[in-house]
């Protein structure tokens, strides 16, 4: 029964983040616009997946519990770069691009550096959702922001909630999962009330 469930919830969680950023692009380039989408937010998210996906390799977790964050990381830059081509200043790209890819060989040159990372990262990711929910409050406008991405991010964090309680009982795993889940279902509600409130006005 454990087994069948991990098996399950490993492959589903594979299957859902091969296209979990895709809502997002696709809406992004069809309204020709990253209006709603927070620059914040995308940067530090990018940096938590990174952090974590450097944790659990050093630590040796088995791949199938990390296997969709170089996925997630991919579709994170390619929304990266359309946000700034929108934005009209692509070439502000680079710098960011650069510090993330120092940091890769950065985080493991003591187990210090990726273990004190890994406890910012929960905090990183809170800050990164936590920007994302101003932005909306702020503009009170969903703009081009996918409620299918946020809804499918808290399926993915559910199902990781269960393969690490499985697995490896990593607390500070564990707890990084929870959080996000209680934000993503958080930020997806709130896309959906300003989608409502712009469906009524028109």
């Amino acid at each position: 029964m454990e087994t069948g469930l991990l098996w399950f919830c490993n492959w589903s969680t594979l299957g859902v983040c091969a296209a979990l950023k895709l809502p997002q692009i696709s809406a992004v380039l069809a309204a020709r616009s990253a209006r709603g989408i927070s620059l914040p937010s995308l940067l530090l998210e990018l940096a938590g997946f990174l952090v974590f996906l450097r944790y659990q390799q050093y630590y040796g977790y088995p791949l199938l519990t990390y296997v969709e964050f170089p996925i997630l990381i991919a579709q994170d830059i390619i929304l990266l770069l359309c946000v700034f081509h929108f934005n009209g200043n692509v070439k502000q790209a680079a710098p960011y691009m650069a510090v993330f890819l120092s940091s890769w060989f950065i985080l493991t040159l003591q187990k210090w550096i990726i273990d004190l990372a890994m406890n910012l990262c929960t905090f990183t990711s809170v800050a990164s959702k936590f920007a994302q929910l101003q932005y909306l409050w702020k503009t009170r406008d969903s703009g081009a922001v996918s409620a299918l991405t946020w809804g499918l991010s808290s399926y993915t964090c559910a199902t990781r909630v269960v393969t690490t309680l499985i697995t490896t009982g990593d607390a500070t795993i564990l707890t990084r999962f929870v959080t996000m889940l209680a934000f993503n279902i958080w930020i997806t509600a709130t896309i959906r009330k300003y989608q409502k409130t712009a469906v009524k006005a028109e």
